[in-house]
């Protein structure tokens, strides 16, 4: 038993204050180059797939975000699937609207649709949800990633509402990923995890990642299929690739803003994580087996419990050795003391805004309802909702100075 406990506490307290020391030698040994000596710099023409579902009215600051962007060389294509008409006042030949005859229903259906009624050959395939917003930047610095010779780009997602509470707390944990499972390890020369949007593929390696068959067999699934972003960044893990993290080319999503929300977003996302631990076990194993740094970091970090199972976890474990192991709870819980500290360095160098500031004294609350999305996690079929997404703001008014 005491073996047991051990083993356990030890492989809580690895995960809770590694997030802190990856931060330490990121901060004392990360470095990042653009350079690229091989290959004369190149306009890379982008499509950028936009995927709307039920609405596609949400989907228009996100097309006039992309019409504005200060680089030129991309095409947009809007999937509306299952939307209602709507007029699109959009002159501009770059844009390409696409309305399939029958509902399609799964995101990666909708991308394929995209992908099939391409009116020009792209270089890179960018992904992006209706409820995105596009810095103006983005493309030219996802261009100036893709002329270093990265293969696959993960933009980074910030809030485009910090208007309630939940909004707030979700935008925390985006922070948090961000440094944690995205800057950190493409500055000590690993990849990126991918978000779900904001990214930008090669064409070539984004098409085999459609033709594959954890593709094709995820079609069948319906919502019981791993996250296709998932599927993507194990797809270019076994390939022997990286997915760098382009900090600078921003992207805004929405977050949720009530607990219902809450709880069916995050059903969804633990779903998936417990779905796909097989996979990140396997790239863990072929990393250390074939002494890969990349493919042995990156299955580490995806196989991370989320934050409040950890925590969870790590508290039980203190209580039990009170009895089992005095010193180990002692080690428990000065482990929580630098996770704590090292969720806030995260936020910190991330440039967290105040809201999400004011409201870590919230967490509870959050923490509560990511509790409850657990049960969800038992009937996908039944609680897996579409998030609706209804804050249509413009990139200005994200832009805007606050007070």
């Amino acid at each position: 038993m005491t073996a047991i406990f051990i083993a356990l506490t030890m492989l809580v307290v690895i995960q809770l204050i590694y997030p802190v020391v990856t931060i330490a030698l990121a901060q004392l040994f990360g470095k990042e180059s653009l350079e690229n000596d091989q290959n004369p710099e190149k306009s890379h023409h982008f499509a950028c797939i936009i995927t709307a579902y039920k609405n596609a009215g949400i989907a228009l600051p996100l097309v006039e975000s992309l019409l504005r962007q200060s680089y030129k060389e991309f095409t947009i294509y809007l999937v509306a699937d299952d939307c209602e008409e709507l007029d699109y006042d959009f002159t501009d030949p770059r844009f390409v609207l696409l309305r399939p005859e029958n509902p399609l229903r799964l995101k990666v259906r909708s991308i394929r649709f995209a992908v099939d009624h391409f009116i020009k050959q792209p270089d890179f395939i960018v992904v992006l949800d209706a409820d995105n917003l596009a810095h103006p930047q983005f493309l030219e610095i996802i261009n100036d990633y893709a002329n270093a010779g990265h293969c696959c780009i993960q933009g980074q997602r910030r809030a485009k509402n910090l208007d309630t509470t939940y909004a707030a707390l979700d935008s925390l944990g985006e922070h948090y990923k961000n440094y944690i499972e995205r800057r950190v390890p493409y500055l000590l020369g690993g990849s990126a995890v991918i978000s779900g949007s904001g990214m930008a593929t090669e064409t070539q390696l984004y098409l085999d990642y459609l033709n594959s068959k954890e593709i094709s067999l995820g079609h069948e699934k319906g919502k019981r299929m791993l996250q296709e972003d998932k599927i993507l960044q194990n797809f270019i893990l076994h390939k022997n690739n990286k997915i760098a993290y382009a900090h600078q080319a921003i992207v805004y999503d929405e977050k949720v803003a009530n607990a219902q929300a809450v709880e069916t977003q995050r059903g969804r996302w633990l779903y998936s994580y417990f779905q796909n631990m097989p996979n990140a076990l396997g790239i863990l194993d072929k990393g250390i087996f074939q002494l890969n740094f990349n493919k042995a970091y990156f299955g580490f970090v995806t196989l991370v419990l989320p934050m409040f199972i950890q925590v969870g976890i790590a508290l039980m474990l203190a209580f039990i050795g009170l009895w089992l192991a005095p010193w180990y709870s002692l080690a428990i819980i000065a482990s929580l003391v630098l996770f704590a500290a090292g969720v806030i360095w995260s936020l910190y160098l991330d440039n967290a805004p105040a809201p999400v500031w004011k409201a870590l004294k919230h967490s509870p609350r959050f923490i509560f309802r990511q509790v409850r999305s657990l049960w969800k996690t038992r009937n996908p079929d039944k609680h897996f909702q579409h998030t609706e997404h209804n804050k249509e703001v413009s990139v200005d008014d994200v832009l805007k100075p606050k007070p």
